[in-house]
C-alpha cells in the first residue's frame, strides 16, 4: 500500500483532509514530535490538535504493520506455488488483519489434525465426491476407500475421515468465517456463571454469578470486571450465538444441491462445533478485550491528565506530613524550591499519643522555617492528622491541605528518590513527595510511573504496552503544555520535553552543575549533543527566566523572534513595549506579517503569548475542607449533603473522597437529571462537589451518592 493510500484511509477515518494527514506524516518523518507539530506547525497541519496528530501517527503504524503481514502472507503462498491472480487481488484488497488471516488459513502450515490424518489415509478424493456430486449411496462409494493397513477399517471410518476434510475446508472458507464473524458481532451473548466452589470467596462478583448480556451492548468496565472474575477463578464465561442460526448461515454459503446433503450437513455441524465456534468465540473475546482496553486506557489517560494538571500551590515554604499511627507521622520542612531542610517524627495519635509534645514541635517548626502551608497525606491517619493540625495554634495563618498520596510510596522506594536523598529513609522521601505535590503536582508526579498514580479503571487488566504508550503521550502533552524552567527542572521533568529524552536531560543537568545556569535559550546549543534538531523541537517549551531576551521566558519559538521584532518595529516600539502594552498589540495588523512560513494561526498564538508570556495553563489553587463532623463511614447518614472531592472518574461513574478513608460512588445515573453517556462530561478529577448521601452499607463500606437535587 502506498503512502497516498495510507493518507486517504487515515483522512477518511479521522475526518480531516488528505493534505493535513500528508503534511503531518512528513513532519513526523523529519523527526518532529506531537507537541511541536501541534503548537508550532499549525499552518502545515491545518491546526490539528494533539489527539488528531497522535491518531495519524498511530494509525499509520498500524497500516504499516498490516502491510508487513500482507507481504509476508503473499511471499509464503507464492513460495508454495499456489498464489493465483484472484487470490493476490483478494489479499491486497483486505483492509483488516482478520480478513487477511482468513485468506491465509488454507495455506498455513498445520499441526497434525483430524483432516491431515484423513488426507494421509487417502480420503481426499472421497471428500471431493461428497461435495461435488449428489451421491445416492455414499456408503457404496466409501467402500472403495476401505484400507485396513492405513487405518480405514470400515465404510463409516472412510466417511468420517472425508467429513473431517470437508469440515476443515469449511473452516478455512473466508466467506464463511466473515459471515459468522458478523453474526457474532451482532447477536452473540456473553454469559457468566459462578464457579460453585468459589461462590463465597467471590462475593465481589456476585452480580455476575448468573449474568447474560448482548456483547454489542456490554460496556467496557463490565467486560473487564467479568474477565477479571474469570481470571481469578470465580466465574465461568462463555460467548455464544444461536447454533441453528450459525449452521444455517454456513449451509447457505457452502452447500449446493449437487452435494451429498446428509454427509455434508454433518460436516457443517462438525465444522461449526469443533472448529469455527471455538475459534470465533476466542476472536470475539479478544475483540471485546481490545475494545474494553481502549476505553479503560482513555479513562486512565484523561484522569492522569487532570491529576498532572492539578492547580499548583506554587513556591511556598511547606511543612509536609506523611501520617501514621503506630510508627508516628513523618514531618519534613521544605523551602520554596522544594529542598529538604529538616525532618522529624511526631506521635500525635495512639498508641504513643504524645499530642502536646507533637503540637509544640510543629509550632516551633512553623516559626523556624517560616512555613506558609502544611501538606497532609490522605492515607492512613490522614484525616486524624488533619484534625490534629487544625486544633494546633500557630503564630501565623497557615493553611492545611490534604494531598493525594497515591504513588508516594512508589517514589520513595525508587532509584530517583535514592539519587535525590541517598542519606534518608523511605519515610522521609515519601513526606517530601507529599509536600512537593502540593507545590507543583506535575513536577513531582513525573518522577513515578504514571500507572502508579492510581486514577484508572482496571489498569492492571488492560494491555500494558498500550497503557504505557498512552500515559507517556499524556505526560508529554502535559509537560509541554505547561512549559519547563530549564534552570530548575528535574531530570525526569526535562526527559518529557519535546525532542529531549533521558540522555539530553542528563546532559542538561550536568551542564547546570558544571557550567552554571542557562542565561538564554541559545545556551542550550552548548550542551553536548544538543544539536539544531533538538533545539528546534525543545526550545519553545523551555523557559529561561530573567534572560536578556524576554521572549526566552515565553512560549514564542526562537524561529519567530524575528516576526516579533518586526511587529515591534512596525510600531516604532521595542519587544518589551509589546509585552507590556495591550494597546500596541491591539494596533497590529497581523495580515501584514503573513509569509510563506508564518500564517495567521501562528501569529494569533504569538499575540496571545505576548499578552501573558510564559503563562501557566493550570487553574488557580482552591482551598477545600471536609465536613468537620464526618470522620468515619459510621458518621455518614442517608440524606446528608456533604463536601467531597473527585478522586477517580470511570465509565460507570465517579468516586469521591468524603474524608472517611472510604471513597463513595456517584453512579452515572446519579450524576445529572438527564441521561449522560460519559461521566467525564459532568465531573473531573480533583473537582470539589457537594453530594447527597443516598445509601450507606457500613458492613461492606459502600457509600452511594448523588448530585441530583443538591
Amino acid at each position: 500500500m502506498s503512502e497516498q493510500e495510507y493518507n486517504k484511509i487515515i483522512a477518511e477515518e479521522i475526518g480531516v483532509r488528505i493534505s493535513q494527514v500528508s503534511n503531518t506524516i512528513q513532519l513526523f518523518d523529519k523527526g518532529c514530535t506531537v507537541p511541536f507539530i501541534s503548537r508550532y506547525r499549525k499552518e502545515a497541519t491545518g491546526s490539528l490538535n494533539e489527539v488528531e496528530i497522535a491518531q495519524i501517527r498511530d494509525r499509520r503504524e498500524q497500516l504499516k504493520e498490516l502491510d508487513k503481514r500482507r507481504e509476508s502472507i503473499l511471499t509464503i503462498i507464492e513460495e508454495q506455488g499456489l498464489l493465483t491472480d484472484d487470490l493476490r487481488k483478494k489479499i491486497n484488497n483486505s483492509s483488516t488483519l482478520s480478513a487477511l488471516e482468513d485468506l491465509y488459513l488454507p495455506y498455513k502450515q498445520k499441526r497434525k489434525t483430524r483432516a491431515t490424518i484423513a488426507h494421509e489415509k487417502g480420503l481426499e478424493p472421497l471428500a471431493i465426491l461428497l461435495v461435488t456430486q449428489c451421491l445416492s449411496s455414499p456408503k457404496i462409494e466409501a467402500a472403495d476407500y476401505i484400507d485396513e493397513e492405513n487405518g480405514v477399517d470400515s465404510v463409516d471410518d472412510a466417511l468420517c475421515g472425508a467429513r473431517d476434510i470437508i469440515a476443515e475446508w469449511i473452516n478455512e472458507t473466508a466467506d464463511v468465517r466473515t459471515a459468522l464473524r458478523e453474526l457474532y458481532q451482532k447477536k452473540s451473548i456473553l454469559n457468566s456463571k459462578v464457579v460453585k466452589k468459589k461462590a463465597e470467596q467471590g462475593i465481589k462478583y456476585d452480580m455476575y454469578f448468573d449474568y447474560y448480556e448482548n456483547t454489542s451492548d456490554i460496556p467496557s468496565h463490565r467486560i473487564l470486571a467479568i474477565f477479571r472474575g474469570e481470571k481469578e477463578g470465580f466465574l465461568k464465561v462463555k460467548i455464544t450465538i444461536s447454533e441453528e442460526d450459525a449452521i444455517n448461515e454456513i449451509a447457505a454459503l457452502y452447500m449446493t444441491p449437487s452435494m451429498t446433503q446428509d454427509q455434508v450437513m454433518m460436516a457443517v455441524e462438525d465444522a461449526y462445533s469443533r472448529l469455527l465456534q471455538p475459534s470465533l468465540e476466542n476472536e470475539i473475546r479478544n475483540n471485546l478485550k481490545d475494545f474494553a482496553d481502549v476505553k479503560a486506557i482513555d479513562v486512565f489517560a484523561e484522569n492522569a491528565r487532570q491529576l498532572l494538571l492539578a492547580p499548583p500551590l506554587g513556591e511556598k515554604n511547606i511543612l509536609a506530613i506523611d501520617p501514621g499511627f503506630r510508627t508516628g507521622c513523618k514531618v519534613v520542612c521544605l523551602d520554596k524550591n522544594g529542598n529538604l531542610l529538616y525532618n522529624e517524627t511526631i506521635y500525635p495519635h495512639p498508641p504513643q499519643r504524645q499530642d502536646k509534645m507533637a503540637a509544640k514541635k510543629l509550632q516551633h517548626l512553623v516559626k523556624a522555617y517560616d512555613i506558609e502551608a502544611i501538606a497532609i497525606g490522605n492515607g492512613t491517619a490522614g484525616r486524624e492528622t488533619e484534625r490534629f493540625i487544625k486544633k494546633a495554634h500557630f503564630d501565623r495563618d497557615v493553611i492545611a491541605i490534604m494531598v493525594n498520596e497515591n504513588g508516594a510510596s512508589i517514589y520513595s522506594a525508587s532509584t530517583v528518590a535514592r539519587e535525590e536523598f541517598p542519606d534518608y529513609d523511605i519515610t522521609v522521601r515519601g513526606a517530601v513527595s507529599i509536600g512537593r505535590r502540593l507545590m507543583d503536582p506535575l513536577a513531582e508526579l513525573v518522577k513515578i510511573d504514571p500507572k502508579s498514580i492510581g486514577v484508572g479503571q482496571y489498569q492492571h487488566d488492560v494491555n500494558q504496552k498500550a497503557l504505557s504508550k498512552s500515559l507517556t503521550d499524556t505526560v508529554v502533552s502535559c509537560v509541554n503544555a505547561v512549559g519547563v524552567d530549564v534552570n530548575t527542572a528535574s531530570r525526569q521533568l526535562l526527559t518529557y520535553v519535546s525532542g529531549i529524552g533521558p540522555s539530553l536531560a542528563e546532559n542538561i543537568i550536568k551542564y547546570r552543575k558544571e557550567i552554571g545556569v542557562f542565561h538564554s535559550r541559545k545556551d542550550l546549543l552548548k550542551v553536548p549533543r544538543f544539536g539544531n534538531k533538538a533545539f528546534e523541537q525543545a526550545a519553545g517549551f523551555l523557559r529561561v527566566q530573567n534572560a536578556k531576551n524576554p521572549l526566552d521566558a515565553s512560549a514564542v519559538h526562537p524561529e519567530s523572534y524575528g516576526v516579533v521584532k518586526n511587529m515591534a518595529a512596525s510600531l516604532n516600539a521595542t519587544v518589551n513595549d509589546l509585552l507590556s502594552k495591550k494597546v500596541l498589540r491591539d494596533a497590529l495588523d497581523l495580515n501584514q506579517f503573513v509569509s510563506e512560513k508564518v500564517g495567521l494561526p501562528t501569529l494569533h498564538d504569538i499575540i496571545e503569548e505576548l499578552s501573558k508570556p510564559g503563562r501557566d495553563p493550570r487553574s488557580e489553587f482552591e482551598m477545600f475542607s471536609f465536613a468537620k463532623e464526618i470522620n468515619s463511614v459510621e458518621d455518614v447518614k442517608e440524606g446528608m449533603i456533604l463536601p467531597a472531592i473527585v478522586t477517580n472518574v470511570t465509565d460507570f461513574g465517579a468516586f469521591v473522597d468524603l474524608g472517611v478513608h472510604q471513597d463513595g460512588l456517584i453512579h452515572i445515573s446519579e450524576l445529572a437529571d438527564k441521561f449522560i453517556k460519559n461521566p467525564a462530561d459532568i465531573v473531573h478529577l480533583n473537582q470539589k462537589l457537594m453530594v447527597k448521601v443516598i445509601k450507606v452499607d457500613v458492613a461492606r463500606k459502600r457509600i452511594q451518592l448523588s448530585l441530583k437535587n443538591v
